[in-house]
């Protein structure tokens, strides 16, 4: 899955040898099995595969809200399955950028204030001024200024995704993890949140996203397909992409 032609300073992400286990009394079951996934700098990856495939436990380690029960995952050259709990809270907080298909926007707040969040809570303090010319950028980036000074329960749906997004954008992240960011949009508003993802990918974004739509998952430049908690076909650009038989 490596690219010979890529940096390897360009690595944004490293797995090697993935397993996932859960375990009760009476049961094991292996929700990810052998996974090696290197995602470099501007990669737009796509997940796929049928309900309980994995999906979303290989996002959420990846997203480092679980860690796997064996192998290696690196973000930018930090093994973070060495890290404790605090600090792999830190990685993610600076390195990663999520999108969930609910939002989460905080109706209280105007749309400013809810993409100003992750920097006002950063470790990294910055003055206002900062802030501001931060955030203008990000909503300037999915067309969103003109709705700054708006609440989140005076926008549709596809703005609300549109604002998450720029949200996940305003920390500078190594990469954007989404999750089914279409799946409480009707189809125009889910296509036109899909185009400002694709047009940030354009731009130098790096991305890695769920999704259960097949038109989705082919507008990624590379497409894992999972099944039973392995990978079904080797992740290769689009346009060579076969289906496993």
């Amino acid at each position: 899955m490596t690219n010979s032609t890529q940096n390897p300073k360009d690595i944004k992400i490293q797995m090697k040898g993935i397993a996932k286990v859960f375990e009760t009394d009476e049961l094991e079951t292996h929700a990810l099995k052998n996974i090696d996934l290197t995602i470099y700098a501007g990669d737009y990856v796509s997940i796929s595969g049928p309900s309980g495939c994995g999906k979303s436990t290989l996002l959420s380690i990846l997203g480092l809200l679980d860690m796997p029960t064996d192998g290696e995952y690196s973000i930018e050259g930090v093994k973070v399955t060495e890290l404790s709990l605090d600090q792999a809270a830190e990685i993610r907080n600076s390195k990663i950028g999520f999108i969930f298909q609910s939002f989460n926007l905080i109706d209280e707040l105007s749309v400013f204030d809810n993409v100003a969040l992750p920097l006002r809570y950063s470790s990294e303090k910055m003055s206002d001024e900062a802030i501001r010319s931060r955030v203008d950028e990000c909503l300037k980036s999915v067309d969103m200024s003109h709705r700054a000074s708006h609440k989140p329960n005076q926008l549709s749906g596809g703005q609300q995704q549109r604002v998450a997004i720029a949200r996940a954008l305003v920390a500078k992240p190594a990469i954007l993890l989404v999750d089914e960011p279409t799946g409480n949009l009707d189809s125009k508003s889910g296509d036109q949140v899909m185009d400002t993802l694709e047009q940030l990918n354009k731009e130098g974004t790096t991305i890695c996203m769920v999704t259960h739509d097949p038109r989705y998952a082919d507008m990624a430049r590379t497409q894992l397909k999972l099944l039973d908690g392995s990978i079904l076909t080797t992740p290769v650009p689009a346009v060579n992409v076969q289906e496993a038989v």
